[in-house]
């Protein structure tokens, strides 16, 4: 059988974090239905649930148990979290609201002059995926063999192709402007 609030109260005023998670696990749904209830978006419902919680322990000394519950104290909590996320998101959107919008960039319509851009798609993808993580991204190779799953060794051996087939191309290029 569960144990009752009081009893897990005990515990966690002792500090037992098993305790307030097994309160957790009791009140959460109850205490989410009554913030979403309050908020518009159910995001900021987990927030306030989550703040409730956070501040159950924070502040165990003075919490006040109704007929041996936490539930009452957290409700209100959550009612007072909801209220502080409703205002701050008001204010958040007045502000966006007053901010002048810049006007959108256009895109960029010039074709790639240098050919780079052109010459790096021309490699297959397996060799793209290596040179954007390692040249133009800057992660090491041990990062880059862990991010594609691939063994170091074929990191290192793409790599390796793919200079040399930008080699070869930007060569014939510069030969191309003379």
């Amino acid at each position: 059988m569960d144990e009752p609030d009081e009893a897990l109260w005990v515990r966690v005023c002792a500090g037992e974090e098993a305790a307030l998670g097994a309160l957790f696990d009791r009140h959460e749904a109850r205490l989410f239905r009554h913030a979403r209830r309050l908020l518009t978006a159910r995001e900021d419902a987990k927030d306030a649930v989550t703040i409730a919680f956070f501040e159950l322990w924070r502040k165990q000394a003075a919490v006040r148990l109704v007929d041996g519950s936490p539930l009452p104290w957290l409700l209100n909590t959550v009612s007072n979290s909801a209220r502080n996320l409703e205002r701050s998101g008001r204010r958040y959107r007045a502000l966006l609201a007053r901010t002048p919008a810049a006007a959108p960039a256009a895109a960029p319509t010039a074709q790639d002059e240098t050919g780079v851009l052109a010459a790096l798609k021309r490699l297959p993808a397996r060799e793209q995926s290596v040179v954007v993580l390692t040249v133009l991204e800057g992660y090491p190779e041990r990062a880059a063999a862990e991010t594609l799953g691939i063994p170091l060794g074929t990191v290192k051996s793409r790599l390796a192709r793919a200079k040399s087939k930008l080699r070869d191309e930007m060569t014939a290029m510069e030969a191309s402007w003379v």
